[in-house]
């Protein structure tokens, strides 16, 4: 069932992730800080005589490095999955296809974050633990105020958003996670007037089968803040 205490979760490079709730986690950049010596390494590598002892004993050692790089941020992500799930009980994200910004200018850095595989596992989690997760239209989320819905166009730099038309002012990114989580509200009221949602399970590892969740309304009043 879709109810409690809503989170739109907001990812990017300046900050790893930035929660509607106000929690702004900075980006670890797995990779950057073991590239020096991955590189050492590669350089000896390719020194080596191919399919020799030496050379073999040499990659083994780069597949460990890169191994242990992805351990890091598989165990970096799963943490902060079931920390939104601590946190709230319904979690929205943006519907983005990440493969896409991955071959821009800063494809580096995206691959390093691993944004895809983080929402994968924040739906995982959300399905494990029994927590409602859902995709909602990314465009815009930047562009406009959480409190009246105006739009407050403002380029990469403008790390702050000021809106003109209701004077609220915060975080960019914390506004954009509220933005993802207004979206999400709207968009399970709106599926539970029409009747049955399918859950966001189906692509997961260790899913057989997707299964159904009927959704309702949030519940009125005041919501669950999250303990700092």
């Amino acid at each position: 069932m879709a109810w409690g205490h809503p989170i739109g979760v907001d990812v990017g490079l300046e900050k790893f992730l930035a929660t509607s709730d106000g929690v702004l986690v900075k980006p670890p950049k797995f990779f950057k800080n073991l590239q020096s010596k991955l590189r050492l390494l590669q350089r000896r590598l390719s020194r080596k005589q191919r399919k020799s002892k030496n050379y073999e004993k040499q990659r083994l050692k780069v597949a460990r490095l890169h191994h242990q790089i992805d351990n890091t941020r598989k165990d970096f992500h799963f943490k902060q999955a079931h920390a939104l799930c601590d946190a709230g009980d319904m979690v929205f994200m943006e519907d983005l296809d990440y493969r896409t910004s991955a071959k821009g200018m800063f494809g580096k850095h995206m691959l390093d974050a691993g944004f895809g595989q983080f929402r994968t596992i924040v739906k995982y989690i959300c399905w494990k633990r029994g927590k409602f997760f859902g995709e909602v239209d990314a465009r815009g989320t930047s562009q406009q105020c959480p409190e009246c819905g105006g739009e407050v166009k403002k380029d990469l730099s403008v790390r702050v958003h000021s809106c003109p038309h209701c004077e609220y002012q915060t975080d960019r990114d914390v506004a954009a996670g509220q933005n993802i989580r207004n979206r999400g509200i709207i968009a399970i009221s709106t599926v539970g007037q029409t009747g049955m949602e399918t859950a966001c399970a189906d692509d997961l590892p260790g899913v057989g089968e997707a299964r159904s969740r009927q959704v309702s309304k949030p519940p009125k009043g005041k919501t669950r803040k999250l303990k700092k």
